[in-house]
């Protein structure tokens, strides 16, 4: 009998196969103009979240990503001052892995489910997790994969969290994962989330015809989907 962790992932695998079948990889190249401005405001979150929880200079620290992928997210890691043998990503689908591996050689990345990290207690300085809670439909499944995270990151290690504040209409496999349901998946743990990542749909609309339109209604936040926060153990006094 299948547990409802390893349903959650098959469903996720075969949304994976999904959209590589339906939309493909070009879909988000950042050669589009509306891709590149959106990933530059997200490593621009990236660094202010490295900043506010005073993880600079990165140096040695060792990094973990949850739902790594292809390492889009290591290679920001990497520029922002990482040491390639310090970073370490999971996922489900294990040709992305492998894929990751001829780019990251070094790192240590492995194909598998966040319910059950191989990775003994306290061994990242940072966590990070990007679109991974809002492909998880279950509750339950969510908590065990967050239970996870809290259990291998360090007493003054943070938790970085990238992801949608609402809901995909035109995706019924994303479903947004609100401030509330954040400090319930980290109960006690201090939580600094900041609104960014203008909505892609808008994006992809104004972009190609202003840029500077697009950034500034980014920097309004009121239409930004996305939160970027930092979540650390709460620091008992003294």
């Amino acid at each position: 009998m299948t547990t409802p962790a390893e349903r959650e992932a098959e469903r996720i695998r075969a949304e994976y196969e999904r959209r590589e079948r339906e939309i493909g990889r070009e879909f988000y190249s950042p050669t589009r103009p509306a891709n590149l401005f959106l990933r530059q405001g997200q490593q621009r979150a990236l660094l202010d979240a490295l900043s506010r929880a005073d993880l600079l200079p990165l140096g040695s620290r060792s990094i973990l990503e949850i739902g790594c992928g292809l390492g889009r997210w290591l290679t920001a890691f990497e520029e922002f001052g990482a040491a390639r043998d310090k970073l370490s990503g999971i996922d489900l689908d294990e040709g992305r892995i492998l894929e990751a591996r001829t780019r990251f050689q070094g790192a240590d990345l492995r194909v598998g489910d966040a319910t059950q990290l191989p990775w003994p207690d306290t061994s990242f300085d940072i966590v990070f997790q990007s679109l991974v809670f809002t492909s998880i439909l279950d509750h339950h499944v969510r908590e065990q994969v967050a239970a996870e995270m809290r259990r291998v990151l360090r007493p003054d290690g943070a938790v970085l969290w990238y992801d949608f504040r609402y809901d995909n209409p035109a995706n019924a496999s994303v479903r947004g994962v609100r401030a509330a349901e954040i400090a319930k998946l980290f109960p006690g743990w201090t939580i600094d989330l900041q609104r960014v990542s203008l909505a892609p749909p808008l994006a992809r609309r104004i972009v190609g015809r202003s840029w500077l339109v697009a950034s500034a209604l980014e920097r309004l936040r009121v239409l930004n989907t996305h939160y970027f926060g930092v979540i650390r153990p709460r620091r008992s006094a003294g």
